[in-house]
């Protein structure tokens, strides 16, 4: 029997009545009336140009080649053009932000390199540094004193000299915090100190008010990740990016797994996504920043209860309820009865994830209208009941 190899895993808490995530995910994703707000996933899309791009390709039969092994030239040159970034920089087109994740991770962590990362946080990439270095060093940022976020200061702080690797989610997944200017300088600073890289990962960057590249900042020292999966709404084609200096790629590309290409149809609609951008992403900011009122207006209704990255520069948010007594699963229960599916903190968090609740909010602004209501309608009928 082979025996299965333990890395550091996120607590993903399933819901009644289930015996695995898969088959909790194939219950939701086949759910038709569900209002979809657990995995930051956006569903504003109103344009068809990503759609018929995409069709386009499957009518031509071109999903039977193999595309370019690296993702086709027009993609990483649109991408590149999306950040501003000149010719010395280079673009691997993966299968999706986690797989560009795994391989910057993978191909700059030593057995004896720890990498840095932040709790709350994306939890699977403290999944892979595990498999890749020595240890993680996770920093404790549930806190106003820091903002919310991984600073400058901290990282000089929780750093040892054998800190390899620093992950900046930017905005920060589940919290929606960012970085200013001056922080990422001083981060290039740090780097260029004591030759470490900084992993900016900016799934979540066009959701912004305002957002900065690292890359800017500390070329030779950054790996930028680029998604599809949010603000272009295509989280289910599975396709991202790895964006650095042309040598830091070089070095990614020597362990790639899908050396045969990323999905064709994929990119098709990842070229035709970026063509389109500046037509649809006013209407899809602007209603995420309605949307994010609406929320915040139902949890200010609750006593002890508050948000505590507001207004949230991501698609999600945390909303914290811990001083009211009642648990996020049990709240995440009681939705996903209404057919609203949220996630409570231990996905995000191993120290914090007993005090929130995270929402996403990319979705029409009835069905957030929806989930202001429920969400109230939990905390007075769950409150009701622990008083029994």
């Amino acid at each position: 029997m082979i025996s299965p190899k333990k890395y550091a895993r996120a607590a993903k808490i399933l819901p009644k009545g289930f015996k695995t995530p898969n088959e909790f995910f194939n219950y939701i994703y086949h759910e038709k009336d569900m209002i979809w707000m657990g995995q930051n996933t956006n569903h504003l899309h109103e344009t068809t140009d990503i759609m018929d791009a995409m069709i386009g390709c499957i009518k031509n039969r071109d999903y039977s080649k193999y595309p370019p092994p690296e993702g086709f030239p027009e993609l990483k040159e649109l991408i590149r053009k999306d950040l501003g970034l000149g010719s010395e920089f280079d673009v691997l087109v993966t299968a999706g932000g986690t797989e560009s994740l795994y391989l910057s991770i993978n191909d700059i962590l030593d057995p004896k390199d720890n990498m840095m990362t932040c709790d709350p946080g994306y939890l699977i990439i403290d999944n892979f540094a595990t498999r890749f270095g020595e240890r993680v060093i996770s920093v404790p940022i549930y806190n106003p004193d820091c903002n919310y976020k991984l600073t400058p200061q901290l990282v000089r702080k929780y750093m040892n000299e054998r800190t390899k690797l620093v992950s900046l989610v930017d905005p920060l997944n589940p919290l929606g915090s960012c970085y200013t200017k001056e922080e990422l300088k001083e981060f290039a600073d740090i780097a260029n100190e004591n030759g470490l890289y900084l992993l900016h990962d900016i799934t979540y960057r066009d959701f912004a008010r305002e957002h900065h590249l690292m890359a800017k900042y500390a070329p030779e020292n950054t790996i930028t990740v680029f998604s599809f999966s949010k603000i272009f709404g295509m989280a289910g084609l599975r396709i991202g990016a790895i964006v650095g200096m042309c040598d830091v790629v070089d070095s990614v590309k020597s362990i790639v797994i899908n050396d045969l290409g990323t999905n064709v149809v994929s990119q098709h609609g990842a070229m035709a996504a970026l063509k389109s951008k500046s037509r649809w992403l006013n209407h899809i900011t602007s209603t995420t920043r309605k949307n994010q009122k609406i929320i915040k207006k139902a949890v200010d209704e609750v006593e002890g209860a508050f948000i505590p990255v507001y207004p949230s520069d991501g698609n999600m948010m945390a909303i914290d309820m811990y001083e009211t007594g009642i648990k996020p699963v049990d709240v995440a229960e009681y939705l996903l009865d209404k057919k609203i599916f949220v996630r409570e903190g231990s996905y995000t968090s191993r120290l914090f994830g007993h005090r929130y609740l995270r929402v996403s909010f990319s979705i029409p602004q009835i069905q957030v209208e929806t989930f202001a209501n429920k969400f109230l309608e939990a905390m007075a009928t769950l409150k009701s009941s622990k008083k029994i």
